[in-house]
């Protein structure tokens, strides 16, 4: 019996979706000049395909919501993964409730149309929505992930799985590679299950696995004499059969094979191996910019209130200011001055090698606009690749590693469209979307 009536409309337009978190423009095009890949080798020549450069900061959390809101951290609100409570300096944890702007689906809901919205990060709690809503990570209430809400039953039956145990997965490998295995499965089940049952004319649906195994197995991926490298390429191809699943089912949609509809591929960021860890606020301690009012601190809360400025993952640096933060000790007169002298220091230091660790250092109002600017941080650094940016508290080493492999990059994401729209960054994709509805 299904969960819901399905009504086809032969005239309906249609937008399929398919997000491959973290996955990068370069060794997507490596896997298929290898033959790795058939099912995407095969759907990219019907359309166009391309890199594409995402937000800065380039995490998930900032670039998804600038995806389905089609805007900067500025104006839809989300500038990381944790932030401040305005005027402390406590964090919390941004979800979709903080989101300032429409969304895709929310448009197109306004137009009478419905959409299917599966592991999307940066979602939760779920809502509603026209349409069926299950939230990608962060969601650690599988409950409170879905919409409506008479489809956690069903969930609960195939065993879905929002995301894997990343903690443990950092140590355990063949851990990995079997949640890995299941949530694709999982996600695969609710999805075919959705796309039979449900009246619709958006299908979006993200695999987070790939930038899972990328953080912690990138040089496995990279590296053929790696031992795990024949289980991370079996992994992206499990994805690309996925992606050949979805590619068949849309093809077999009224009007597909005479271009009618919409077929989508694209990730929210590059990745790149990591040289080294570089723990920013370590910087600011040994050059007079920050110090802790104990020998341990913990939090944000341990700052001594005569700091000129701290950083918070992954690159964002906010300077102390009175006006800002309850204890903050930089008047408006100084702000300039210490932003200058932070960037350029920051922009002179090297590697061990000599490498240059920094691309380029932005400040705020060459990043940012709209009416939650202010909320942002002052700068956000861009790193060379390889430099993973950290916004750790009393470290005691400027320089290190964890047991991670792979880094985001900004400017390696792809898409493919077979519109043949030559998008180039990931605030020009929902206007994509929307502008096939318009037309019909």
């Amino acid at each position: 019996m299904s969960l819901f009536k399905k009504t086809e409309d032969r005239k309906r337009h249609k937008t399929v979706i398919i997000g491959l978190d973290g996955v990068p423009f370069t060794f997507l095009k490596k896997l298929i000049e290898k033959n790795k890949l058939p099912n995407i080798s095969s759907i990219i020549k019907k359309g166009r395909f391309n890199k594409m450069s995402v937000c800065l900061p380039e995490i998930s959390s900032v670039s998804w919501s600038s995806f389905m809101t089609g805007a900067q951290s500025g104006e839809h609100g989300i500038f990381g993964f944790v932030d401040l409570i305005p005027g402390s300096y406590k964090m919390y944890f941004p979800n979709f409730s903080n989101l300032k702007l429409n969304t895709i689906f929310d448009d197109l809901g306004e137009m009478s149309k419905r959409s299917i919205v599966i592991n999307l990060p940066s979602t939760y709690p779920s809502r509603n929505i026209s349409g069926v809503l299950i939230s990608g990570f962060v969601a650690p209430n599988l409950k409170k992930a879905v919409y409506p809400s008479n489809l956690f039953k069903e969930l609960q039956k195939i065993k879905y799985s929002i995301d894997i145990d990343t903690k443990r997965s950092r140590s355990n490998t063949g851990f990995l590679f079997r949640s890995l295995d299941t949530t694709l499965k999982s996600r695969m089940a609710i999805g075919e299950f959705l796309w039979n049952r449900e009246q619709w004319d958006l299908f979006l649906i993200v695999v987070t696995g790939t930038d899972r195994i990328n953080h912690f197995l990138w040089n496995s991926g990279s590296d053929p004499s790696k031992k795990l490298h024949k289980d991370f390429i079996q992994y992206y191809q499990k994805v690309d059969k996925f992606v050949g699943t979805f590619f068949t089912k849309f093809m077999e949609l009224p009007g597909s094979n005479i271009g009618k509809n919409h077929f989508m591929i694209l990730s929210d960021h590059g990745f790149t191996g990591i040289e080294s860890e570089i723990y920013i606020n370590k910087w600011l301690e040994e050059n007079g910019f920050l110090s802790y009012i104990n020998n341990h601190p913990s939090s944000w809360e341990d700052i001594n209130p005569s700091s000129k400025a701290f950083a918070m993952d992954p690159s964002r640096i906010y300077i102390n200011k009175k006006d800002r933060f309850k204890n903050g000790s930089i008047g408006k007169k100084d702000v300039e001055k210490i932003k200058s002298e932070i960037a350029s220091g920051l922009g002179e230091l090297t590697y061990k090698n000599g490498s240059p660790v920094l691309r380029q250092v932005f400040d705020r109002e060459q990043l940012y606009h709209g009416p939650y600017k202010k909320f942002g941080p002052d700068l956000v650094l861009l790193s060379e690749y390889g430099f993973d940016l950290k916004g750790k508290i009393g470290s005691p080493y400027l320089f290190g590693r964890s047991n991670l492999q792979g880094m985001h990059t900004n400017d390696d994401a792809f898409i493919f469209s077979n519109r043949g729209n030559g998008v180039r960054t990931i605030f020009d994709v929902k206007n994509l979307i929307l502008d096939e509805y318009h037309k019909t």
